[in-house]
């Protein structure tokens, strides 16, 4: 699709450190950088920005992260000098804080507004209910699954046609087993102190460190595995605890308490995930609570490995059970104990078969190309309905 050269974007994220949110930022700016017009981003930085600037992007650094009202009232004015000056064509925000100065803005100069649904937010009051509204009172809702947009319909009560669900995507690119070379995986073995024991199975738990990723369901898990007896598994927690020393201490002291520490290990951040994919045999997304979509569950099948995932939330559309990985009930450790289990049991040649079908519908649906394409049409239902 290509775009007028006038067609200029904002999209408002709080940083862009990691996260589904704003690898999606990327992804949607580069997309727009391609089809011929431009892409900026008001965000706080972080580890992602020489990539966003390295596709063509360009970057408005401001404290839109903050919750404080008196900043949040400088960055609506900052963003609507932004609009004015760049003669931005639509802004698009992705996150409830910077929602507030992003939709000012909007509406001060006239500029079409739309939201991105990245995540399920709970409201147990009128006020969170409010706050969570911000999300959707511009011209389009932008849900990330179908489980995203039934909730924003049910908490909300919108009009249908102003919600479109548009799946998070995969970079086909970047996660292609085809394109990691032996040497990146061995990088990383060596990196992680890995032993090539081929007996074990190695699982791997991809996501940031915070306790509604489910690491504490897979240690006690594991602790029942080794006390049946079992030797053959390691347990890698990859993701950065981005200043929750707190967490990642409980965790090792835990993994210390239940004798785990040749079990499972947690080897922090990881810049190439694609590398880790393939030096793992299987995925595993134990989520307490409900991802909205779960990007984590879509690369490792991307990459041609199963997965096993919690029963909830989006990670319900995204998994095939008994297909392309299995789906268990969250926070139970006596089920995830015999869900990882199986899939060790299952052996590497079904397991295989399964990730083939699973890297089959992954591209068929999650393409990030896909993705941008429908994200552009949005944008121009929104420009074409406001003429």
């Amino acid at each position: 699709m290509s775009l007028r050269s006038s067609f200029t974007l904002l999209q408002v994220v709080p940083e862009l450190e990691t996260g589904g949110a704003e690898q999606s930022a990327i992804d949607i700016a580069q997309a727009v950088v391609r089809a011929g017009g431009t892409a900026l981003v008001a965000t706080r930085g972080g580890r992602m920005t020489a990539r966003l600037k390295a596709d063509g992007a360009r970057l408005a650094q401001m404290p839109v992260q903050t919750k404080n009202p008196l900043v949040m009232l400088g960055n609506a004015a900052r963003l609507a000098s932004l609009i004015r000056q760049e003669k931005v064509s639509i802004v698009h925000a992705r996150s409830r804080a910077p929602a507030f100065a992003a939709l000012w803005a909007a509406r001060t100069t006239g500029t079409p507004f739309v939201a991105t649904y990245h995540g399920v937010y709970k409201a147990q009051s009128g006020l969170k209910r409010w706050y969570n509204a911000v999300m959707t009172r511009g011209d389009l809702v932008i849900a990330n699954s179908d489980y995203t947009r039934d909730h924003v319909l049910a908490e909300h009560g919108i009009d249908p046609d102003k919600v479109v669900t548009i799946p998070r995507g995969v970079d086909f690119d970047r996660f292609n087993p085809s394109l990691v070379t032996p040497s990146r995986v061995e990088a990383l073995r060596a990196a992680w102190g890995i032993a090539d024991r081929h007996a074990r199975t190695r699982i791997l738990l991809p996501g940031r460190l915070t306790r509604i990723k489910g690491h504490l369901t897979i240690i006690e898990a594991a602790a029942t595995l080794k006390a049946q007896g079992r030797r053959d598994f390691l347990i890698l927690f990859a993701g950065d605890d981005q200043g929750r020393a707190g967490y990642s201490e409980e965790l090792a002291a835990a993994i210390g308490k239940a004798g785990l520490t040749d079990e499972v290990r947690i080897v922090g951040h990881c810049d190439d995930m694609p590398a880790a994919y393939l030096l793992a045999d299987l995925a595993i997304l134990p989520t307490t609570v409900p991802e909205s979509f779960g990007r984590a569950a879509v690369e490792p099948q991307a990459m041609g490995r199963t997965v096993i995932a919690s029963a909830h939330g989006g990670t319900t559309e995204t998994v095939l059970h008994g297909v392309t990985g299995w789906l268990v009930p969250p926070g139970d450790a006596g089920a995830w104990a015999k869900a990882i289990a199986s899939a060790i049991d299952q052996g590497p040649g079904r397991r295989a078969e399964m990730g083939h079908a699973g890297q089959k519908r992954a591209r068929q649906l999650y393409s990030v190309d896909a993705m941008c394409a429908a994200t552009l049409s949005a944008y121009q239902r929104v420009l074409e309905a406001r003429r």
